[in-house]
């Protein structure tokens, strides 16, 4: 599994880009969007505007202080999210290199022309031949080539690229290294795959999500709330027969509204959707990675997602006392024509096991093709007719077969093989049954030990095909899923999710073909092979690059770190006012309310003190927690109980002792250097 290159955190060509981002971010229209941080920014304007025309008991210079930590709050703030969004824009700029103007083959009226890739067309037809990029996005519709996808997924093994079925799809900027293809291209300019990677990466289209705006509606109400106390101390102050300074009410309001998590908000989802990225998985919503972390069901389709999805050749199996030789020579010669995976496999089988050394086929001999209506391929030479097709088929174009004794072994033989989890192809010649040929899926390497982790993480698996019963269950047992769904409809898929989902159930769908799209669509989190069709990758919210159906460990894993990472700079905000509270509050109105002495346990040197200390205090601790906010807490596989308790253990208890030791610290600097 290839990973993009983890960029640090701290390097020049991310930072100071940010440092720039984040004072263009100052501009009243983006700041509006997350109120909090507004808010602050607006209680730093007025104490500026009061700094220049006001006039109090507070010193010029004190005031001055407050301002500067008060714009730097605001600042470190966009900092965090431009730092976050420039993760991003370093990614996109590597897949932007891949996306240099291609100069294409098109096909017309039987000629090529060589045109810019940007002319290209929706429905253009152009020739890739080897050692060429692939122009744009489209299906290959005729041909079979292996392409070298590394400038996507960053795996430098090639893939199997062909026309029909779901492994048909292509992406611009991708190589073929062997044959050639023709692709109908799909999309205009601009609105390729790559494009939109590029675009949802750089965080165009990033909105928030339900959970994040929950919690910004939250934050927004203890804003308001705490404006509204602040608001009545004037009146308790003159009641008592004194007052406060604006600049101190200021000053305490934005020490009491949730700056902190408020700030690293944005960043944190930013860098969650970045984390995916870095694990060759595209999420279209961060809604996506949120309920990919609560995730409780998973569904696959069997063919291309657990398993290669050519099924292969395995064994001949004669009836009727025909010679293996002679089965495995009919099938060979009924397959040479045939371009599909299974029918080369066949002609492998039969050259390498039973050393048939047929090199084509005779000049005249007339190729039968495939047609979904009789489910029969062949070849005719002189007066010999070779079959190979579905069993029924078979026997229903050869009526004379059906009560035979090699019928009847023939029906045995296949339900041996269905049993086994593969596919029979019934092979007759000249009306006589020859045998039939083992057609076996085979299961993704490794994929066994990845559905135990995900059981292990509470996640239950179904796999979804269109096999018979018998062939769903071999294949769901060899593979260690916990259930399956046999001849499946788009129709069926789509009601199994439903179900779950009416359950109360989140549900994840991992699929790569047309028939999936519905499914994928209407799952919670639905991940699309990039080996898939165009269809699949329209309809899932994530895009799987790396097409390895296990991978939604690490979406699961990410979602749950994404979740505990808000939660935890949530609790430690929280934690960190209530922290402040008795940091501030007693020693700013022990004067109007000598009552409160007894609160003051940090013992802090003077109210003017207490004030900057917390506001120096509360502005430092953002940039502090960036790293965490953009790394991620670290998501161990364990229950919801002992989760909660160790977050709110090393989250909530640090939240409560940080601001009391980093506060003091800072009161004793200031009053050592004299800055109160």
């Amino acid at each position: 599994m290839s990973r993009t290159a983890t960029k640090s955190l701290f390097t020049a060509d991310l930072i100071v880009p940010a440092i720039g981002d984040a004072f263009r971010k100052l501009d009243p229209r983006e700041l509006i969007r997350n109120p909090v941080m507004f808010a602050t920014a607006v209680v730093a304007m007025l104490l500026t505007v009061l700094l220049l025309v006001g006039s109090d008991t507070l010193g010029a210079g004190f005031k001055l202080q407050l301002v500067i930590w008060l714009w730097l709050t605001v600042l470190f703030g966009t900092f965090a999210e431009a730092l976050a969004e420039g993760r991003g824009k370093a990614q996109a700029a590597s897949l932007r290199a891949t996306k240099a103007e291609l100069t294409a083959k098109r096909l017309k009226n039987g000629k090529t022309e060589d045109v810019p890739a940007s002319a290209l067309r929706a429905g253009d037809i152009v020739l890739v031949e080897t050692n060429d990029l692939i122009p744009a996005d489209g299906e290959v519709v005729e041909g079979v080539a292996s392409v070298n996808e590394a400038a996507i997924t960053g795996e430098s093994a090639p893939v199997i690229r062909e026309a029909g079925g779901d492994r048909s799809a292509v992406t611009a900027g991708t190589r073929v290294i062997s044959d050639q293809i023709k692709v109908r291209v799909t999309v205009d300019p601009g609105q390729g795959f790559l494009d939109r990677m590029i675009a949802l990466v750089e965080g165009a289209e990033r909105q928030k999500t339900p959970n994040e705006i929950a919690l910004t509606i939250l934050l927004v109400g203890l804003t308001i709330i705490f404006l509204i106390a602040v608001g009545t101390i004037p009146g308790f102050a003159s009641y008592a027969g004194g007052s406060v300074p604006v600049a101190i009410l200021a000053a305490l309001l934005i020490t009491l509204i949730p700056t902190t998590i408020a700030a690293l908000l944005s960043a944190i989802g930013i860098a969650g959707m970045d984390r995916l990225v870095r694990f060759n998985i595209l999420a279209k919503s961060g809604r996506a990675v949120e309920a990919a972390g609560d995730v409780d069901v998973l569904l696959l389709d069997k063919t291309g997602t657990i398993t290669i999805g050519d099924r292969q050749a395995s064994e001949f199996r004669t009836v009727g006392g025909t010679a293996p030789d002679d089965l495995a020579n009919a099938a060979l010669l009924a397959s040479l024509a045939d371009e599909t995976p299974e029918g080369r496999s066949i002609v492998l089988l039969a050259r390498e096991k039973f050393r048939v050394s047929a090199g084509g086929l005779p000049e005249g001999a007339e190729i039968i093709a495939f047609t979904a209506q009789t489910r029969i391929s062949g070849v005719k030479i002189g007066e010999t007719l070779i079959q190979k097709g579905a069993v029924d088929s078979v026997l229903k174009a050869n009526p004379g077969l059906g009560g035979t004794a090699a019928a009847t072994e023939l029906r045995r033989i296949t339900d041996e093989i269905a049993r086994a989890g593969g596919t029979p192809l019934a092979v007759a010649q000249d009306g006589k049954l020859l045998g039939a040929i083992f057609l076996k899926d085979v299961v993704k390497a490794g994929i066994r030990e990845r559905f135990g982790e995900l059981r292990a993480m509470g996640i239950r698996t179904v796999m979804i095909t269109g096999d018979n019963p018998l062939t769903a269950a071999t294949i769901a047992a060899e593979a260690g899923v916990d259930d399956f769904l046999a001849q499946a409809t788009p129709e069926d898929k789509l009601a199994l999710i439903r179900k779950e989902q009416e359950g109360g159930r989140l549900v994840a769908m991992c699929g790569d073909g047309t028939n999936d799209a519905p499914a994928l669509a209407q799952a919670d989190v639905g991940v699309a092979m990039n080996t898939g069709t165009q269809a699949a990758r329209e309809a899932g919210n994530m895009v799987d690059l790396d097409s390895d159906p296990t991978k939604l460990i690490e979406v699961v894993g990410l979602g749950k770190q994404l979740l505990m990472t808000r939660g935890a700079l949530t609790t430690f905000s929280v934690a960190n006012d209530v922290a402040k509270y008795f940091a501030i509050i007693p020693a700013m109105f022990v004067a109007l309310y000598p009552g409160l002495g007894v609160l003051n346990v940090m013992g802090l040197s003077s109210p003017e003190s207490a004030i900057l200390s917390a506001i120096i205090f509360n502005a430092l601790i953002i940039p502090l927690l960036v790293p965490l906010a953009l790394k991620g807490v670290t998501y161990r596989p364990m229950a919801a109980g002992p989760l909660l308790a160790r977050n709110l253990a090393i989250y909530g208890l640090g939240g409560l002792i940080a601001p009391f030791v980093g506060i003091k610290i800072i009161d004793l600097a200031v009053t050592g250097i004299g800055l109160a």
